[in-house]
């Protein structure tokens, strides 16, 4: 079954889009003419689909829309053609401009629950980079590299209970094909993944399960203050 919920401030609107979700079939939807109450029923119940008018008296849909939680699948309602733009700048599935009719009401369904779907399978397979290693492509997890060391013009990217993987590729190279979000460069020699580190100081890093410090680059100190940045803002929020 799949979860929606409609905000429009005209409850005939409404109406419309329960009979056409009736039609549709498989459709469970919440209907909701008070903005601030439909916004805070998805931000509970994180349903499939949500329906958002856009001109409302009391709110306008594009503001609240930048407030909804992150992979909300949204389709804009409403009778301004003129706001189609601004509703996929804050990526809208889709834009059904009123009057709206069932064909176009199906087809903007269909194309929410087939985004949804691919966002669905992107988020549940792991991070991962392809390298090449012994004339073959190896697909490293991202989620299990401990910390990755050069070697001349080779890399070795050590991994959790896995085999090594030495590759024909520099260091600049592998670093721009990782997240800087979830990975450092400390010296010119080493990478580490940020969930890796149990502790550090600005001259070693420490790895879970690792018995190897890696060493901190007196070049890289930027790098170190990213560490204790990050370190202090996580541990200050957990407190």
């Amino acid at each position: 079954m799949t979860h929606c919920i409609a905000i429009d401030d005209e409850p005939i609107a409404l109406s419309i889009i329960n009979e056409y979700c009736n039609r549709y079939g498989n459709i469970s939807l919440e209907c909701f003419t008070s903005p601030l109450k439909g916004i805070e029923r998805i931000n509970a119940t994180q349903p499939d689909i949500v329906f958002l008018d856009i001109e409302m008296n009391s709110h306008n849909g594009i503001e609240l829309a930048k407030g909804l939680p992150a992979g909300t699948t949204l389709i804009f309602t409403t009778a301004y053609s003129q706001y189609a733009i601004d509703g996929f700048n804050v990526d809208a599935v889709d834009f059904l401009h009123k009057p709206i009719f069932y064909p176009r009401f199906e087809r903007a369904v269909e194309k929410a629950l087939l985004w949804r779907t691919k966002i669905r399978e992107q988020q549940s397979q792991p991070e991962s980079i392809s390298l090449k290693a012994e004339h073959k492509n190896v697909v490293v997890a991202l989620d299990t590299v401990k910390y990755i060391e050069a070697m001349d013009n080779y890399i070795k990217v050590y991994r959790q209970d896995l085999p090594t993987v030495i590759s024909q590729i520099t260091m600049k190279e592998v670093e721009t094909m990782l997240p800087s979000e979830k990975f450092i460069r400390v010296h010119r020699s080493f990478i580490v993944p940020l969930a890796a580190i149990s502790s550090f100081s600005n001259k070693k890093i420490y790895i879970h399960n690792v018995s190897k410090t890696i060493p901190v680059g007196r070049t890289y100190n930027d790098s170190f203050q990213t560490l204790y940045n990050i370190f202090k803002t996580n541990n200050t929020s957990s407190k």
